[in-house]
Parts: structure tokens; C-alpha cells; sequence
């Protein structure tokens, strides 16, 4: 179990508190993905606080953002460096719209635009994460490079569950040059 962060905290509360009431919680940041799956009637998580790049190798092709982060502006940073995310994660968003796709919930839904066919899926780029579980635990799975896993790839698990399995709360994303 890793060292908990201040910013965790308040995360970390809700989570518990809703286990030992035994109610659902409804995981959102941006709400761009509200319309995939059937929401049921719950509290809301909201993980737009949890922003901000942690650390960003451009030569080592590695970038490690917090879950809340935008998908444009991790997307605008890479573009700076000549590198992007070769899936294509869509955004779902349009002009004018309140919702903003974040890079938990690009994680978290596991969709790809049409490039999946020739570089792979969201999953395949995720190196690393950090999640908090449904007991309130801060756990860490992978790391910042492509030959670390030993054991279960829980990190990659995490790609397309769709929070049920944890709330992301850090990724850990292999980038590539733009073509």
C-alpha cells in the first residue's frame, strides 16, 4: 500500500463511507462518457480536482498525469514535444458542451478511435497506475517502463472496467512520435 496524498484524502473518505453504509458511488470527472452503461442511482465521485502532470520524459517516451487531468490538455502538452497518444482516445464533446474528457476517464472506458486496428488499444499504452480501492487502500500496480510488471498486469486490467474495480487516481502512459 502506497503513502496517501493529501489531495487523496477526501477521496479516500467518500469511498469508505459509502462501503460502510453500503451505498454506490457514480465515479465522473469530465462526464463525457456519461451515456456508456446504464447509470444507476448513486453519489457522486467527482475527480476534477485530481489534476496536473506528475512527471513528463519526452525523450523517454512517458508520461504520468493525475486521473482529473483534461484529455486535451495532457493531448496539447504532447503535441508541444512532437508525441501523442497513437489510439486516438475520442472526447466526445462538442462545441459549446460542458463535458471534458479526462484521462481517467479515457482509462477507465478503454475506447479508442480508428487507429486501434494498427497501434493497439488503450491498454496496451498504459504502463502504470495508481487506484484507490473499494476498502479505501491507495495501491500501485506497474511503473514508468514496459518491462516492470511481475505478477498480475492489474494496471492494464484497469482499461475499460469502468471504475468498478477501483477509482484511478494516477496513469502511467507510454507515448509515441507523431507519424
Amino acid at each position: 500500500m502506497s503513502q496517501l496524498p493529501d489531495a487523496l484524502q477526501p477521496f479516500v473518505d467518500q469511498i469508505r463511507q459509502a462501503a460502510a453504509q453500503r451505498t454506490p458511488l457514480q465515479i465522473r470527472g469530465g462526464g463525457s462518457k456519461d451515456f456508456v452503461g446504464c447509470l444507476q442511482p448513486a453519489a457522486l465521485l467527482d475527480t476534477r480536482s485530481l489534476t496536473g502532470v506528475v512527471d513528463y520524459a519526452p525523450s523517454e517516451l512517458v508520461v504520468t498525469v493525475a486521473a482529473g487531468t483534461p484529455l486535451s490538455e495532457l493531448e496539447n502538452l504532447l503535441l508541444a514535444q512532437g508525441q501523442c497518444l497513437p489510439f486516438e482516445p475520442p472526447h466526445f464533446g462538442w462545441s459549446g458542451s460542458a463535458s471534458q474528457a479526462t484521462v481517467g476517464g479515457m482509462v477507465a472506458s478503454g475506447l479508442a478511435g480508428p487507429a486501434r486496428a494498427s497501434v493497439g488499444s488503450v491498454r496496451d499504452y498504459v504502463l502504470g497506475l495508481k487506484l484507490i480501492n473499494g476498502q479505501g487502500e491507495l495501491l500501485t500496480f506497474g511503473g514508468q517502463v514496459m518491462k516492470n510488471v511481475a505478477g498480475y498486469d492489474v494496471s492494464r486490467l484497469m482499461a475499460g472496467a469502468m471504475g468498478t474495480l477501483g477509482l484511478i487516481t494516477e496513469v502511467s502512459l507510454k507515448v509515441l512520435p507523431l507519424a
